[in-house]
């Protein structure tokens, strides 16, 4: 018998490349439904669509494949209870973040109010990366070919300095880890207000992992700049945390086109190894036209959502592919 499988709408280069091995629908997140994939047996998905018990309870699921890094909108403790598989894709979008992270420290070092050293110049600032997973081993590494100093900090890895002494060094303090709530790591809040007190008076932050990494109405009493590209309460967002961003984006760090095909083809390999498919190829024939990428990409997209915040959503929605 042929398998059910619902993939989100918005997930590329996966049209009629299952269609020979499987029922397949592709829906929009908000028609995602109790009803729609009650007979499925997996769901293939993305942030937008919240996995827990009000989605799945009555649903034959046996599978849910996330084309996204992280699975803090899955809830694993329902999914191992009721024995549902859970497959992420850990690394897609790395290079893709860390590209949006290096556009960010270039806009830094052409600031003279924000950059110490003056323009053009990073040999010498001090990057702290907190969290040294495939996102943020990256990051390191972009900084030390830019000259700076890189501060480590990931306790479950037992890699680098305590998180204190990062902030209190870094000129740049950067986000990659996921988003949890368990002791002893949990990382929601994990920048609050008694963190943001020990930082240097113009240090900047930058978000691009999890919204609630950073409780942003501590950030919002500080004085500090500061770049979101993930926000709490998304996509109804903070406006006012927004209006006092340095820079800002719609949560689209991680959105290229070589991340988006890694994501898809990490998806399509997971199906292929739990139902027994011949190894499959995303579909490549429908490659989008790459977007914006030069110089000031992320200022002009600053721009765009500070002057549009309710288009959250349908910005992100509309964003050509880097």
């Amino acid at each position: 018998m042929r398998p059910i499988i619902v993939i989100e709408s918005h997930i590329p280069f996966l049209q009629d490349v299952l269609t020979s091995y499987a029922d397949v629908r592709f829906l929009p997140p908000e028609s995602i439904t109790p009803t729609t994939i009650a007979d499925a047996d997996a769901l293939v998905i993305r942030t937008r669509t919240q996995c827990n018990a009000s989605l799945l309870n009555g649903t034959n699921i046996r599978y849910i494949l996330t084309a996204t890094i992280g699975c803090d909108h899955i809830d694993m403790d329902y999914c191992q209870k009721n024995e549902i598989q859970v497959f992420s894709c850990p690394g897609c979008n790395a290079q893709a973040v860390c590209d949006y992270v290096e556009e960010v420290i270039q806009c830094y070092s052409q600031d003279p109010l924000l950059n110490p050293l003056g323009i053009n110049n990073t040999k010498g600032l001090t990057l702290g990366v907190v969290g040294i997973g495939h996102v943020g081993s990256l990051v390191c590494k972009l900084g030390e070919r830019l000259g700076m100093h890189v501060l480590k900090n990931d306790p479950p890895k037992q890699i680098g300095v305590d998180l204190e002494q990062l902030v209190q060094e870094s000129d740049i303090i950067t986000f990659h880890t996921p988003l949890t709530h368990s002791i002893p790591h949990a990382t929601y809040h994990l920048c609050d207000a008694s963190l943001l007190s020990k930082c240097r008076p113009n240090a900047l932050i930058i978000n691009a992992a999890r919204g609630g990494i950073i409780d942003e109405h501590a950030l919002l009493e500080t004085q500090l700049p500061y770049v979101l590209d993930c926000w709490e309460g998304e996509p109804k967002i903070n406006t006012r945390v927004l209006e006092r961003a340095w820079m800002a984006s719609y949560h689209i760090a991680g959105y290229s086109i070589e991340g988006k095909m890694n994501a898809s083809q990490m998806c399509l390999d997971n199906l292929s190894k739990v139902f027994g498919f011949p190894f499959l190829s995303i579909d490549k024939k429908d490659v989008p036209l790459q977007g914006d990428n030069k110089s000031g990409w992320l200022m002009r997209i600053t721009n765009q959502i500070k002057s549009e915040p309710s288009a959250f959503e349908e910005l992100r929605k509309q964003y050509k592919l880097r």
